[in-house]
């Protein structure tokens, strides 16, 4: 039975065939809604459901193109591509998300993979995406490709150009004075609209990563986690012929070479493999925020607070953010996005935590290692908890049985 995504889907199809702009650019908004829908009711949008999409779609995109002529514009101070040191794999949800707004990222370049593998102590754990897969992405690529559709879509971008303050009213930037009735902050890990807003509260733990590139033809369709004492190294395939290797580490001090000698398996496998990017660094990790929202200004992404990378979630969280923010700036009430924020925040957050109680405790490690693999199902339940494609709640008894396992085991 063909569905409304595939309709649309088809119809936007012919119209990149004959390069009928406007009518794909309308396609696009209309698959991204279909496909929020789908994530965030975890079923297929019917007729019924689809109208009703429809009609509130319009709604929103007429207040928001009223805001875009009243104002708007991306001041930073970079200069596409823009790069940043981050594992660069997107869970299928994220891609689906992408998909939503007329990216496809396997076609940018990127390598598709088909799950997770968990590697330590002697053990591997391998869990299948049950749907679609993921998709690693080299960064920059992908920032290509969202500040086209942004320039598409009319947005005004101003690159290099670097904001110095937030004033009563206005954004002090390198060009002068720019009145601004909302102030999104959307800029990383150490963002200063966040303090300027006074929502900081600063840096919290030493945990850290690392990010290098290697020429090496990608040895599974598998992200791959190797785990050590203190340390996770993930590998990412990230093209045909390049993987992407981030470290995590909990105050341990060394480059990137004495990090990776506490993984001896990868370590080989990469010894003649050819360096082709420079290292990226980023820490403390974790940050704390006062709040996502108040008064006028909005934060998104990493600027919004963080906790780890240890699941991957960070780009597949900023895109549903971002949808969350629009839909609230839409509505007139950044109250919405707050409310938004902390439900598409909860489950992630919940799993980030509990990794990281894991990682801090090597026994209690080995014991998720041997469960996991063990019990393949139990993981990829899991699994499906961490890409929305199962509620906390539906887990099911199996799973609760296999985390108690895990729990009471010697």
């Amino acid at each position: 039975m063909t569905t409304p995504h595939d309709t649309v889907s088809a119809a936007m199809r012919a119209a990149l065939k004959a390069g009928d702009r406007e009518r794909l650019a309308t396609l696009r908004m209309l698959l991204n809604e279909i496909s929020n829908e789908r994530i965030s009711s975890r079923s297929e949008v019917d007729e019924p459901a689809f109208l009703r999409l429809v009609r509130r779609a319009v709604k929103q995109r007429e207040d928001s193109a009223q805001q875009y002529q009243d104002g708007g514009r991306v001041l930073d101070r970079s200069e596409p591509p823009i790069d940043k040191a981050c594992g660069e794999g997107i869970m299928p949800d994220g891609v689906e998300r992408l998909r939503g707004l007329g990216i496809d990222a396997a076609a940018l370049g990127g390598r598709r993979f088909r799950g997770i593998r968990y590697v330590g102590d002697g053990v591997e754990a391998v869990a299948r995406f049950r749907r679609a897969p993921g998709v690693g992405l080299r960064r920059t690529r992908l920032q290509r490709a969202l500040v086209d559709g942004a320039r598409a879509a009319g947005a005004r971008l101003d690159f290099g150009s670097t904001v110095r303050a937030l004033l009563s009213r206005d954004v002090a930037h390198d060009g002068g004075d720019l009145t601004a009735d909302v102030v999104v902050g959307a800029d990383g890990l150490r963002s200063r609209v966040r303090k300027w807003a006074g929502l900081d509260r600063g840096p919290h733990g030493s945990r850290f990563g690392v990010r290098r590139h290697y020429r090496s033809t990608p040895w599974t369709d598998l992200v791959e986690v190797h785990w050590a004492d203190r340390a996770e190294a993930y590998v990412t395939p990230v093209g045909e012929t390049e993987v992407g290797v981030a470290l995590l580490a909990d105050g341990l001090r060394g480059d990137f070479r004495e990090l990776l000698r506490r993984f001896p398996l990868l370590e080989e496998r990469l010894r003649h493999a050819e360096i082709v990017s420079r290292d990226l660094g980023v820490g403390p990790l974790e940050r704390r925020v006062a709040a996502v929202a108040r008064g006028r200004v909005a934060l998104v992404g990493d600027a919004a607070g963080y906790v780890d990378a240890i699941t991957g979630e960070g780009l597949t969280a900023g895109l549903a953010q971002a949808e969350a923010l629009a839909d609230a700036l839409a509505a007139g009430s950044l109250a919405r996005y707050a409310r938004a924020h902390r439900r598409i925040q909860r489950v992630p957050e919940l799993l980030m935590r509990s990794l990281l109680a894991i990682e801090r405790r090597p026994r209690l490690r080995r014991r998720l290692l041997r469960t996991l693999a063990a019990d393949p199902i139990l993981f990829e339940r899991l699994l499906e908890v961490h890409t929305g494609e199962r509620k906390v709640s539906r887990l099911g008894l199996r799973t609760f049985a296999g985390m108690g396992r895990l729990l009471l085991a010697d």
